[in-house]
């Protein structure tokens, strides 16, 4: 614990224990540790102020005063070491490190795990293997019986067609794309905003009523979007939003899962930090900003994921409330391209439908496999078994 205060989280946490008083530098231009600081000095040609205490009583007070922030300090390293916030070091402040899913390096008593992983592993990618094979099927390979599992006589085809038929459709098919990009873009950015600053007021905030709210946050995840689809509509209705682009946007704002993956994660966030932040005059805005934002980003990964997908595959709103073909998803209109190009004939359009599947998956694919690590920390701080 004792060289904590040499490293790079002692150098920033120190100054932020000291109330304001100066900071002070050694001949070398590096800040002095606590071990290698001396009784307080004033900054020169600092007019000293009449005191009517006598000496004995300032040594007294200064001491007093020095053995409080340093009890508070070493609390505050505690809880961060037992979080999980900083290492041994004391070099890791960017996120939660105490309680990986994934180890960091391979021993031998982990064979046991590969060996009934790895087949695990290989029987849930087969959907994922089964959709990229099934987009370069020819059309008798489409319906062959039995069905085929791999490609035989791969084509691209499907990809030719589909993209023939949507230049040659009334509405340009960037039309829907750019829809879906902007759609998409806001949603997550306002989805990421609201989730993160309401956690942190349901974790770190006292105010009435504070149990309650998240209590029915927690009973709205009991909901599927089915069961409310009908007050949705009327409301929807009501308020004006039919057939309008903020159709889109509005409704999907609200993210119950998300809400309580982030307030669940801030809650590991340790007191003792967001207590020190404000002994110092940060106001709420500053700690969300430079405290909590750092310390939840596997949770903000999450949130973005599972927004992106719910988001970008979503066909309900072009669906039911929007008439105009120019406000309509890209989503929408990749899952009606096979019937409308063939005149409602499916059968014909499956090797288009199987190309538009495989364009629109890829995306939550790559998001998900470069974000994956963050979603494990989440699901690990997050209290879900």
């Amino acid at each position: 614990m004792r060289d904590f205060w040499s490293t790079k989280a002692g150098h920033v946490l120190w100054p932020a224990l000291t109330l304001g008083r100066p900071v002070r530098r050694g001949k070398n231009g590096i800040r002095e540790t606590p071990q290698a600081r001396q009784a307080p000095r004033r900054l020169p040609n600092r007019p000293r102020k009449a005191s009517a205490c006598s000496g004995n009583q300032k040594f007294h007070n200064q001491q007093s005063f020095d053995k409080t922030k340093i009890y508070q300090a070493n609390l505050i390293i505690s809880s961060l070491f037992r979080q999980g916030v900083i290492d041994q070091g004391g070099n890791n402040m960017s996120a939660f490190q105490g309680t990986k899913i994934n180890p960091t390096k391979f021993h031998k008593s982990q064979m046991k795990f590969y060996a009934f992983l790895v087949p695990l592993a290989i029987f849930m990618a087969l959907p994922i293997i089964y959709i990229i094979f099934h987009a370069f099927k020819p059309i008798d390979e489409l319906f062959a019986y039995p069905p085929r599992f791999f490609v035989q006589k791969p084509t691209f085809q499907n990809f030719v067609d589909l993209f023939a038929q949507t230049n040659a459709s009334g509405i340009p098919i960037s039309r829907y794309l750019f829809n879906s990009i902007v759609v998409t873009i806001i949603v997550v950015f306002l989805t990421i905003l609201f989730s993160t600053m309401a956690g942190y007021a349901l974790s770190k905030k006292n105010f009435l009523l504070k149990k309650t709210i998240f209590e029915i946050n927690t009973l709205a995840l009991m909901f599927v979007p089915a069961a409310v689809a009908i007050p949705r509509y009327l409301l929807i209705e009501k308020i004006g939003l039919i057939n309008s682009f903020w159709v889109h946007i509005l409704p999907l704002l609200a993210m119950p899962i998300g809400l309580f993956l982030v307030k669940q994660f801030i809650d590991q966030i340790p007191n003792e930090l967001v207590e020190a932040a404000r002994m110092d005059g940060a106001s709420d805005f500053r700690i969300f900003v430079t405290i909590i934002i750092p310390l939840i980003k596997p949770a903000i990964a999450t949130v973005a994921i599972l927004s992106f997908q719910t988001v970008w595959n979503n066909i309900e709103t072009s669906t039911l409330y929007v008439n105009d073909e120019g406000l309509k998803t890209f989503s929408f209109y990749m899952s009606t391209l096979a019937s409308q190009v063939t005149g409602g004939n499916t059968v014909a359009g499956q090797g288009i439908a199987a190309a538009a599947s495989l364009i629109m998956f890829l995306p939550n694919l790559i998001i998900f496999i470069i974000l994956q690590s963050q979603v494990m920390n989440t699901m690990a701080h997050s209290g879900i078994k």
